[in-house]
């Protein structure tokens, strides 16, 4: 029976249920009258492309009619983004969604029933969870040896910032899934990965996901959230590209018609085109998130600090839980808010700070000297 929010007793962590919903980062820069930069997410550094805004901005005086139902043109936009060549045979297995929060329920939804299991990592993104455990799967832990019905890895691993390249990738979901089985890969930090990201992405691996379904009745999903590549979290875009089109027509039957609005599309449409965007994303992120390490590290030589060189975010580990929650407590303070690791992840002594600009880095350091 459904709860009923208006009577019962609700437990709340600023603007999240917290019986009902899973904690994310990104909702107290509204809150703060001194804001200077959000470091609680994982989005682009570099904000929001100024031509996909602009289209964005223009396509509102469209909004009085209905977004188209097919999704087009922006599907084919992304899908020639994510196979250069081979985008027209590869499309009819994509669908877009709103954010890949809808595209992760939907998925999991028409999952074949039973158990569920994580990644191998020590904790992951908990919308999977969150939706397993709405649809009555069994959870398994990340270091059970049981193969699970359905099986969710996050590479990426948004926190812990474990990266598992193909090989290994292929297999974790060998050894994990059973025959029959879904593997949902959420690849949406992968495209920080390089220029050459697709080449160590499972969406060049047509070939071995049809083999794996065929063979084994195994289907594997790749999940994307692309507001965090193209910071656009208002906005919600996600995608996921299905074993076979017909996967893709499952997603479609039951998703609601319109679910990726016009403003949205637009964007995407245009965003796919900045190619000089990511090429300051693949250049400078890494530099930038040393560059934030080493001064972090050199105040604080006892903390530890996690996550692969291309990645968006760094995982700190303070090894205390007092000087963590200090932290959360300054940043905010100061304007700069970082994800604390307690609510969601239960890991009270981590924080996840964000790359971002020099200047607002130094910010944040200056908040932190206070520790």
């Amino acid at each position: 029976m459904p709860t009923d929010t208006t009577t019962a007793s609700v437990s709340s962590s600023g603007p999240w249920d917290a019986k009902l919903q899973q904690f994310h980062g990104g909702q107290e820069w509204a809150q703060l009258s001194n804001f200077v930069e959000d470091f609680s997410v994982t989005t682009n550094p570099f904000g929001m492309p100024s031509a996909a805004k602009l289209a964005a901005a223009h396509s509102i005086e469209h909004s009085h009619h209905y977004p188209p139902a097919d999704q087009e043109p922006a599907k084919s936009s992304l899908a020639r983004f994510l196979w250069p060549s081979e985008f027209e045979t590869e499309r009819d297995r994509l669908i877009l969604g709103n954010g890949a929060s809808e595209l992760i329920d939907l998925v999991i939804r028409m999952a074949p029933a039973g158990t569920w299991r994580p990644g191998p990592f020590y904790t992951q993104y908990k919308e999977y969870e969150r939706s397993a455990r709405n649809n009555n799967f069994t959870m398994l832990s990340p270091d059970t040896s049981d193969k699970a019905n359905v099986a969710c890895l996050v590479n990426p691993c948004n926190p812990t910032g474990d990266y598992l390249e193909l090989p290994e990738l292929k297999a974790w979901i060998s050894a994990n899934v059973l025959p029959g089985g879904y593997a949902i890969i959420d690849e949406s930090m992968q495209p920080w990965h390089s220029e050459q990201f697709r080449e160590h992405s499972l969406i060049s691996q047509r070939e071995y996901v049809e083999g794996l379904y065929r063979e084994q009745g195994i289907s594997v999903f790749v999940m994307h959230s692309w507001t965090k590549l193209w910071c656009c979290t208002g906005l919600r875009l996600g995608s996921v590209v299905c074993p076979t089109a017909e996967h893709m027509r499952a997603i479609k039957k039951i998703q609601v018609p319109w679910s990726v609005n016009t403003v949205a599309l637009a964007f995407l449409n245009a965003v796919v085109d900045d190619a000089e965007y990511l090429k300051d994303t693949w250049e400078l992120t890494p530099a930038w998130r040393k560059a934030t390490v080493d001064q972090l590290r050199e105040l604080f030589p006892e903390w530890e600090f996690h996550g692969r060189e291309f990645l968006s975010w760094i995982w700190i580990d303070t090894r205390d839980a007092s000087v963590a929650e200090r932290a959360v407590d300054l940043a905010r303070t100061a304007g700069v808010p970082v994800r604390s690791g307690r609510p969601g992840y239960n890991l009270p002594t981590f924080i996840r700070v964000a790359v971002r600009h020099p200047a607002k880095v130094d910010v944040l350091v200056g908040a932190l000297k206070a520790i």
